[in-house]
């Protein structure tokens, strides 16, 4: 069973003065669940994590209903404004959907990287464990530490790092990423995807340059509490969605089935308490 803990959908007339930009080609165009079935059907994927893209609760409630009408969509990470007084209200109104799994602050767009250490977001994060959401850390190396000041504050909220944090792929950094990560590791509540770093890998990824990144989150994460993702569309900037999901099952060849299946799907249905995806042949949508 493989699950795509990471993948998006979106409208270019909703993304005005938003990310991508006109000249990244590949992804500026709207892309919606008929785009990507059949790269599911093809690779065996049988459901999908939705994760937002806009910071506007418009974007969660968009997607929740891609969601209601499509099967293959197991659950939503959403977006709230975190700080707002508003926002327990607006989790709980938008949690009584359940495919909504967790939400995602762009941290990485935020120009104080220590926002995420802000004693404002307390009730809105504990309206999160209130109803079992969990927390998508969209971040960068810069934020690991912050991050773990967070994740410290809040030792029951279960978290997940994207995309690794993005490491520098390109530039072959590997620390201070390498011990930022290796103490958030230590967090039983921290979980860590395998997605988005064929971008972070220059013009010409190569499975020679993002291997020791996935065997180190590996390594230091445990196979049990990392989930493979795709970042489709994104993906689409540097290669595919099959050679991505080829290359991670290639890298992660050497461990146990039941490790390599932990990674491909199961740990995401634990992580996201996500209902059953369809079984294997039936129509995902």
């Amino acid at each position: 069973m493989i699950i795509d803990s990471h993948q998006h959908f979106w409208r270019l007339s909703e993304r005005a003065g938003y990310w991508p930009p006109a000249d990244l080609l590949p992804i500026y165009q709207d892309f919606s669940p008929s785009d990507v079935e059949p790269l599911l059907q093809r690779n065996g994927v049988r459901g999908t994590v939705l994760v937002q893209t806009l910071p506007t609760v418009q974007d969660t409630e968009y997607m929740l209903g891609l969601a209601a009408q499509n099967k293959f969509i197991l659950g939503v990470v959403g977006w709230v404004d975190l700080e707002s007084p508003d926002a327990p209200a607006c989790i709980a109104r938008l949690a009584k959907d359940k495919k909504l799994k967790g939400l995602r602050p762009m941290l990485q767009d935020i120009a104080d990287e220590r926002w995420i250490e802000n004693p404002a977001l307390a009730p809105a994060i504990r309206a999160m464990q209130a109803h079992q959401l969990v927390f998508d850390a969209l971040v960068l190396p810069r934020h690991l530490a912050p991050l773990l000041h967070f994740a410290k504050k809040f030792p029951d909220l279960p978290i997940v790092i994207d995309h690794a944090a993005k490491p520098l792929i390109a530039d072959g950094l590997v620390e201070p990423w390498f011990a930022d990560m290796k103490k958030l590791a230590e967090l039983p509540q921290v979980h860590c995807k395998l997605s988005g770093l064929l971008t972070e890998a220059g013009s010409n990824p190569r499975a020679e340059m993002i291997k020791p990144y996935v065997d180190s989150i590996i390594d230091i994460f445990g196979p049990e509490r990392v989930l493979w993702g795709s970042d489709w569309p994104v993906v689409r900037l540097a290669s595919d969605y099959d050679s991505w999901l080829a290359m991670v099952m290639v890298f992660i060849a050497p461990l146990s089935s039941r490790n390599q299946a932990a990674i491909l799907g199961y740990n995401a249905v634990r992580f996201y308490r996500l209902d059953r995806p369809v079984p294997a042949g039936k129509p995902l949508v």
